[in-house]
């Protein structure tokens, strides 16, 4: 009986080694004239297991014992077979040579339509079934991405960018280098879940990468792809519904591949500067779908940041359809001075496109980064990384890990922090002053002078002056505590509070906070205008718009995500409320014309009290719910990405009567429904935001308590969907009830990419309005119109009351 067992077990083991052991072929892949042909795909026939070589056309792939065939293609050659018998590991080099396509059974006409339009016409009729037909499947995926500096200015803003970027003596070198391995989900129309398996990112040895699986799928079968990304806009399809009136084709001929005719076709912009792409598609006869495609982008396009994006993917037959087994994205650039170019290359392998998913598997959790994934180490990533690292990427790996080791060490950090954080009068007045200590995670901030120095005439010249201190510990778990005061040298009050709040679960984004001491803080609780810009209005125009008050307050508050795309927060407020006056009328300029006004925004004439000196206690809860929300949870914390769908966002707030004295007594209820940047293709983006509240009880309660509205009358202001631009910042509060909306469409160039002298400067044109309807204010409307370039925008615009015209003019806004 022993014997037996002993012989079963024996026999396991010979079995297991003689033929699941695995052996390396390893080689380079070059074109007739030895030149290496970058990623070109390398796979097991009759599976859909594969690699791809590098950018050097070197690859490695892990084979069983025994008999295997090899297949080899790359964009534009011919496809090689090669059957391997392995009982060791081997070498295997291989010579691609260019692809013949043929126009033998096609007579062009000079008069007549190319045939290419025909087999266009064709692929884009099956669009909309090769979309949809694969409804779900899960695949293996590794990505690596590389991004290389080719040219730096010597210096910028100061700093030595070789020194600063770990460049050569050139100003030269990889600036980025990261790798990842995960398992991709997806289930038809959009649902989508990876589980991160490994991470390697070049220097930051602790770091997780940001590679993930869906950014790099890109859909030749949708209409528009990339929208929002490089552009405001999206790119069309060169098989979209429409691509007849956006592109030209051309036949260049076609070849026959595993048994299939592939058609070869040029596309073509019809206006050079439509978001479309160029290069070549290559279609099967008779199915009509995709098998390859070599295309690109450049900058008449509209792409932003970068001069040029190539997409080169590569599709193989599983089962009954056509999935993508190498994806790769080549761009390159030049972005003030600093010239960059890089690729991201995707290999997709061990496709199963008939899985069975457990109960509940697709949430709005879309990547799932876990502790142990940057963890592998370098004898792991030998083993399973399917694309062999090119000489520079090894030696960037090991430097730049050596020099981040270095770096974590308490010596290293001392002395570097020694140099940081030496003090300079230059650097408190312009930039502020720090001294950290990243070793232990310790860091204080002190404001910039400069920054902190404004004037009002309720303060005269004043400083608000605050001092950061910040500890961070593991997984993005902190508190800060800030001490600030506030003095005003015309009213000589000095006021003072601290702030204190502790981040202690990232993945549930939970926090807590409380903050006590006596301020001056503006009537409108939305803020009406900078410290910067009220200083300027008022000592060189004579225009004071904002209002003051004083209180002494306690605030204690909490925030905590209840269920995914739910967020929940809890605040309770005291407050002792005073009323101020103007202290000074000093402006540099005397405006024979104007005066200042007064602290009261409703009697602008004289110094009355706005409201008596009252107690406020009041309770504030809301929920916020953005719709569809989907996010990336890693050890660190919980990521949200940009939603497809409205946020809605609801609250409460109550005064309560005789609490520690309070003088107050309402309940306020308000809804609110919001989304930004709502893709309409071609025709750019809409975002609008719709909200309506009411004092359900408004037995007492006091003007610094009242709703009130995000208002500008200032020419300069800085963007914010839900301001109103020619609104007067306190008129018309309200506490009753009041319905708003802001709605903005911005056109992404639809038209001015048309008109020659202007489609360079890449200018976007915008239309919105605004709606308030409260007892204070009925029927307030605005409209306006302007252009907008990144983040500098000028629009001129009209306010109505009802059907009468209040005011018009222009306004820049600047910011993100």
């Amino acid at each position: 009986m022993i014997r037996n067992c002993a012989l079963v077990i024996f026999c396991l083991f010979f079995y297991n080694f003689a033929f699941a052991q695995q052996f390396t072929v390893t080689g380079i892949i070059k074109d007739i004239s030895g030149q290496a042909v970058p990623f070109a795909s390398v796979s097991i026939k009759g599976t859909t297991k594969g690699t791809s070589a590098n950018v050097d056309g070197k690859y490695e792939i892990k084979l069983n014992r025994g008999e295997t065939t090899l297949s080899f293609r790359a964009i534009g050659y011919k496809p090689q077979e090669h059957i391997l018998n392995l009982v060791a590991s081997t070498s295997l080099n291989i010579s691609l040579t260019s692809e013949s396509y043929t126009l033998n059974n096609v007579t062009i006409k000079g008069n007549a339509e190319d045939p290419a339009y025909a087999i266009i016409r064709k692929a884009i009729k099956q669009r909309k079934i090769h979309l949809e037909e694969v409804n779900s499947f899960t695949c293996d995926v590794y990505i690596k991405g590389v991004q290389r500096l080719r040219s730096a200015p010597k210096k910028f803003m100061g700093q030595d960018i070789r020194k600063v970027m770990e460049l050569d003596t050139n100003r030269q070198g990889i600036i980025y280098l990261s790798e990842s391995q995960s398992k991709f989900s997806f289930r038809r129309p959009n649902d989508v879940h990876e589980e991160m398996i490994s991470s390697k990112v070049a220097g930051r040895n602790n770091a997780f990468s940001f590679n993930k699986a869906s950014d790099l799928v890109i859909n030749f079968y949708d209409n528009y792809l990339l929208e929002n990304k490089l552009s405001s806009r999206g790119f069309i399809s060169p098989i979209a519904d429409n691509a007849l009136f956006y592109y030209k084709y051309k036949y260049l001929g076609e070849t026959r591949e595993n048994g299939e005719v592939v058609n070869k076709i040029e596309v073509i912009p019809r206006r050079p500067n439509d978001p479309v792409f160029r290069g070549i598609i290559y279609i099967l006869e008779d199915s009509w779908r995709i098998y390859n495609t070599d295309l690109f982008l450049t900058k008449s396009a509209g792409i932003n940041f970068i001069d040029t994006l190539s997409i080169n993917q590569q599709f193989t037959k599983v089962k009954e359809v056509y999935m993508p087994t190498s994806i790769n994205f080549q761009f390159n650039g030049n972005v003030l001075g600093f010239k960059f170019a890089g690729y991201f290359v995707g290999v997709y392998s061990n496709y199963d496109i008939s899985p069975i998913f457990p109960k509940n598997f697709f949430s709005g959790e879309i990547l799932k980064v876990t502790e142990m994934v940057n963890k592998k180490d370098s004898i792991y990533w030998t083993n399973n990384r399917p694309i062999p690292l090119t000489p520079d990427e090894k030696i960037n790996y090991v430097v730049k890990d050596s020099i981040a080791k270095r770096k974590e060490s308490k010596t290293y950090l001392d002395s570097l922090e020694k140099d940081n954080n030496k003090f300079g009068i230059g650097k408190l007045l312009l930039r502020g002053y720090s001294i950290n200590d990243r070793f232990d995670k310790e860091y204080i901030s002190f404001d910039p002078i400069l920054r902190s120095v404004f004037y009002n005439t309720v303060e005269g010249f004043a400083i608000k002056y605050g001092v950061t201190y910040r500890k961070v510990f593991e997984n993005r778990r902190s508190y800060s505590i800030r001490p600030e005061l506030r003095y005003g040298f015309a009213n000589q009050k000095l006021t003072g509070s601290l702030t204190g709040s502790y981040y202690y679960n990232p993945l549930k984004r939970a926090s807590i906070g409380a903050s006590f001491g006596n301020g001056i803080f503006d009537l409108n609780n939305l803020g009406s205008m900078t410290d910067l810009g009220n200083t300027i209005n008022s000592l060189l125009y004579e225009k004071n718009f904002p209002k003051f008050y004083s209180k002494t307050f306690v605030n204690l508050n909490t925030t905590r995500e209840l269920a995914s795309g739910l967020q929940g927060s809890v605040s309770l407020d005291y407050a002792r409320n005073h009323t101020l006056t103007n202290s000074t009328d000093f402006k540099f300029f005397d405006n024979k014309d104007r005066e200042f006004t007064s602290n009261n925004p409703f009697n602008p004439t004289t110094e009355t009290p706005l409201f008596p000196t009252y107690t406020s206690v009041s309770a504030t809860a809301s929920l916020t719910y953005t719709i569809g929300q989907k996010y990336i949870t890693r050890p660190d914390g919980k990521f949200y990405t940009e939603s497809k769908y409205p946020k809605i966002t609801v609250l409460y707030k109550k005064g309560i009567k005789n609490a520690l004295g309070s003088d107050v007594d309402y309940d306020f209820v308000k809804a609110e429904i919001s989304q930004d940047r709502i893709s309409l293709g071609l025709w750019g983006y809409s975002s609008f935001l719709v909200g309506a509240g009411k004092f359900i009880n408004n037995n007492s309660l006091y003007y610094p308590d009242f709703k009130h509205f995000a208002g500008n009358i200032s020419t300069i202001f800085p963007p914010n969907l839900r301001k109103f631009q020619f609104l007067d910042f306190y008129q018309f509060s309200t506490n009753q009830q009041y319905f708003e909306a802001h709605a903005e469409h911005n056109f992404a160039g639809f038209f001015l990419n048309k008109v020659p002298l202007l489609r360079k400067a890449k200018l976007e044109e915008f239309i919105g309005g605004g709606y308030l309807s409260s007892p204070e204010k009925r029927n307030y409307k605005e409209f306006y119109f302007g252009l907008q370039r990144l983040v500098l925008r000028v629009s001129y615009g009209f306010a109505y009351d009802g059907g009468k015209k209040l005011t018009q003019g222009f306004r820049i806004s600047y910011g993100f």
